[in-house]
């Protein structure tokens, strides 16, 4: 389901998620432009378990390469030593955030964020929301590291950081309701926490059956769960304490999109 717009207009500019998107943007161009495809720059920003638990140690994964040869192409696996990090260990929890996989994967990240950024930031306020995603990103980050304690492999993405945007729109907008679209025809409106919860489910499901297997998905299920539930605790922080601004009460109409 890919959500097209809620029906919360936000009451004020959403600065910071516009600085969030703009940054990831930069990055992204950065990734596209450089001669590898942008490998070097995720192995050197990029967070990678097994570099936060072993930080003596060399890290190497197991990588696959095609080869040419006179019956046809052959892959084959090759050892591949990672570069060496670009910041400090820890701090590769939040420069991954800002980091993405493919076009698809920044793409969608972007737009989710799109959605349900501004109206986060509205209750948060600028500074609590940059604090929020930066925060909610970190503890992301921690819940795949204790899942993956000895991973070679680097992860990146804002996944973790825009879950928990939407563990925290979940609490903060619970009246509101989400247009969606579900290729190749349908187009709907649910309750917002029927959208988010359906989410939810599935990455925790995921996330539940990725245990003990080995990570072919590519997908860091247990940073989506971190992140959700982080975003949905501070959220109840928020709505119950004068910390945080007033609720928005315009909506949107989706009359037009039910006929």
């Amino acid at each position: 389901m890919i959500p097209l717009r809620d029906s919360i207009p936000p009451s004020s500019v959403p600065f910071v998620n516009y600085a969030i998107i703009a940054i990831c943007v930069l990055a992204f161009f950065a990734q596209a432009s450089s001669n590898d495809s942008g490998n070097e720059i995720v192995e050197r920003y990029g967070m990678v378990p097994a570099r936060l638990t072993h930080p003596n140690e060399v890290i190497v994964m197991t990588v696959q390469e095609t080869i040419q040869t006179p019956t046809g192409p052959l892959i084959r696996e090759r050892e591949h030593e990672l570069a060496s990090p670009g910041v400090p260990a820890w701090l590769t929890l939040l420069t991954c955030m800002f980091l993405h996989g493919g076009f698809m994967h920044f793409a969608g990240n972007m737009w989710f964020l799109h959605i349900f950024g501004d109206n986060v930031e509205d209750r948060f306020g600028h500074v609590g929301y940059a604090l929020m995603y930066v925060g909610t990103g970190v503890i992301a980050g921690l819940s795949h590291l204790v899942t993956n304690v000895s991973s070679p492999i680097p992860t990146i993405g804002a996944s973790g950081a825009i879950a928990g945007v939407m563990g925290a729109y979940l609490v903060l907008y619970p009246h509101s309701r989400v247009q969606a679209f579900m290729p190749p025809i349908f187009n709907f409106v649910l309750p917002a926490p029927i959208f988010l919860g359906i989410w939810f489910v599935i990455q925790t499901f995921s996330g539940l059956s990725s245990l003990g297997t080995s990570e072919s998905t590519g997908v860091a299920w247990w940073a989506h769960i971190g992140g959700f539930v982080a975003g949905v605790v501070l959220a109840f922080v928020i709505r119950n304490s004068s910390l945080g601004r007033p609720e928005v009460t315009r909506r949107r109409s989706f009359d037009h999109y039910q006929d």
